[in-house]
């Protein structure tokens, strides 16, 4: 054990900050790779003598502005009374009302002439910041992103003998719990609302709000046969459990507030595994795009108390305990080997070298789009199944799986190509038309393989505007999906605990591969994951007799060529054969990029042997 983390808190107080700390902290201290200690204080004076009793190597902030204002920028600059430099240690944020525009701008004091001007909001008080909002997309080098959190609640769950709806949360404003009782009132001539509201530490001490919200649902129910039960203790969170345990189901209808982050009384009404209904808001964005969905803002509370908890299995999986070390522990690494570079900057180097280095603290591949533009994937792309169907092209023999994908590809996978854009029409419209028959290659090829397999299992290595993986997912096909802008890079996804090595019938990539330093490890990865007899589907940039050195679009390693098809990729998957026999022959590329690059695209499609 060599890296001492301090883990900050607020003194306890009946707070959800407070309550998310110590939850996350008891989680990672079961890390046998970094020694978490737990710290609770209130000044800078405390915090300085924790650092000279334990030496850390990080400080992880359990921080919000309302629980924690000692906190400034004299703490990065490490200026203090006792002349205890701070600035030696790095520093971590865990940023609670988070969004994507917060995230991105989200700037480091140290490292801030890489990024630009500070960020109002957090002021550049860290180093590196996580944020436990799954949906983030990772657009920022020093801001990480972890899954949420959930009990493992082992009780027996007994069903109540009356329909039974319950909610709880401070009376905070914009809570909607007369929303609830309005709407149970419309949907139930009978059942039982029972709701948990304590008083809170910052912001109703005394009660007020508690028990005018309180008096507000009574009032809507007069002259109803619906009982109101409204508790105000503060639960432990065991207690809770039991409480969320018991009802029927659990709702929650927060108003829509902007530049919110998640709330995490969903972290608790999930890890009872008991139907639970949402409103639209923002702070419940991680479970909005649930297929059925359960916002009742959309659906009545019969419909989703119908639909059970079936419909969450997939967003919820891997929010354990020992995920979450995981994921504490592989940021702590990266962060541990950017160290060295951040420390050069620092002092300052020169002008080619400061390039590279740039390059080194942003996330391979990420930047690189195949959009002809920069706006965001919409949602109208990512969800909700159609009653579409689709017919595999009619290839023959000589067209193969692994192959280039030039005009005469483009021509044979049109029929692909018109799918896509029907069922990925917001995406399809931004992307460089010319290099959309890599998706359609996939596309098709990975839906024509399916009936090779019982109930096959997908995995996409590469999914953030991937067409195909969405058009897939449209046609009823469940893909699970990693990114390094949206979860995990490859390399990292294996390692993860709940990661089933030698499961996946079909593993596809979209122009990837070409984008990662590493494509030994990449391809070794991929065969790690394949069931024996399973599918890799891959297309990658191309360009025969390319040789390092020669040019090349900044954004790839390299250009592929058939050596690396032939020879050298597949001497590092012994254990996979080519789906068939390649003709990657291409004497006239015809795709340019940029006006300036001539290359082609080309297919690498292996199975795993039995």
């Amino acid at each position: 054990m060599s890296n001492n983390v301090l883990f900050v808190t607020h003194r306890k107080t009946q707070c959800g900050v407070y309550e998310f700390g110590i939850n996350t902290f008891n989680a990672i201290s079961g890390s046998l790779k970094y020694r978490f200690i737990h710290i609770e204080c209130d000044s800078l004076s405390q915090l300085e003598s924790a650092i000279v009793e334990h030496s850390p190597d990080f400080i992880i902030y359990n921080y919000h502005p309302s629980v924690m204002p000692w906190i400034c920028t004299k703490i990065t600059k490490g200026v203090s009374k006792n002349n205890l430099s701070l600035i030696n240690i790095t520093q971590i944020g865990i940023i609670h009302e988070v969004t994507q525009e917060i995230s991105n701008n989200a700037t480091s004091y140290r490292n801030k002439y890489i990024l630009g001007a500070y960020h109002k909001r957090l002021n550049s008080l860290f180093d590196y910041y996580i944020a436990a909002d799954p949906t983030l997309l990772l657009k920022n080098p020093f801001v990480y992103k972890t899954g949420r959190l959930l009990s493992e609640y082992k009780k027996t769950i007994v069903e109540p003998n009356q329909i039974t709806i319950g909610s709880f949360g401070f009376a905070t404003p914009n809570k909607g719990f007369e929303k609830l009782v309005s709407k149970v009132r419309s949907e139930f001539d009978e059942a039982i609302i029972r709701i948990n509201m304590p008083f809170a530490s910052f912001g109703d001490i005394d009660g007020a709000n508690a028990k005018k919200v309180a008096n507000n649902c009574r009032q809507i129910l007069v002259g109803s046969k619906i009982k109101l039960e409204i508790t105000n203790d503060y639960l432990s969170s065991e207690q809770l459990l039991d409480f969320l345990a018991s009802n029927s189901i659990n709702v929650f209808m927060y108003d829509d507030i902007k530049g919110r982050g998640i709330s995490s009384v969903l972290d608790f009404a999930l890890s009872v595994k008991k139907p639970i209904a949402i409103s639209n808001s923002s702070m419940f964005r991680h479970l909005l795009h649930s297929n059925p969905e359960v916002s009742c803002d959309n659906n009545s509370l019969k419909s989703i108390l119908n639909i059970g908890t079936e419909a969450l299995k997939k967003t919820i999986s891997g929010w354990d305990s020992a995920n979450l070390v995981w994921e504490y522990e592989r940021i702590l690494d990266a962060i541990l080997k950017r160290k060295f570079v951040v420390e050069k900057l620092k002092v300052g180097v020169k002008r080619k070298i400061k390039s590279w280095i740039n390059k080194l603290l942003t996330r391979p591949g990420i930047s690189f789009t195949w959009l002809g533009n920069t706006n965001a994937v919409t949602d109208d792309d990512l969800n909700k199944v159609t009653n579409s169907s689709y017919t595999p092209v009619n290839i023959s023999l000589s067209d193969g799986f692994n192959r280039i994908l030039d005009d005469q590809a483009r021509a044979l996978y049109a029929p692909a190509i018109s799918k896509l854009i029907e069922l990925a029409p917001a995406t399809m419209s931004k992307k460089i038309a010319r290099a959309n028959i890599q998706q359609a290659f996939i596309f098709d090829s990975v839906y024509r393989h399916l009936k090779n397999y019982n109930h096959p299992k997908l995995l996409c290595v590469g999914s953030y505007e991937d067409t195909a993986s969405m058009a897939l997912q449209k046609l009823g096909i469940q893909v699970e999906e990693i990114d390094p802008m949206v979860n995990y890079f490859l390399q990292e996804f294996v390692t993860k605990p709940t990661t089933i090595k030698n499961s996946y019938d079909i593993i596809f990539s979209t122009s990837v591969i070409e984008h990662d330093p590493d494509d030994e490890s990449f391809i070794k990865c991929i065969e790690e994951l394949l069931a024996p007899g399973g599918l890799a589907v891959i297309t990658c940039d191309y360009k025969d007799g390319w040789e390092y050195g020669q040019p090349k679009p900044e954004v790839d390693e390299r250009f592929y060529t058939k050596s690396d098809l032939l020879s050298r990729l597949p001497s590092y998957i012994p254990n996979c054969t080519l789906l068939d026999i390649p003709d990657w022959d291409c004497p006239v590329p015809d795709f340019k990029y940029l006006d300036i690059y001539i290359y082609t695209f080309a297919t690498f499609a292996f199975r795993k042997n039995y």
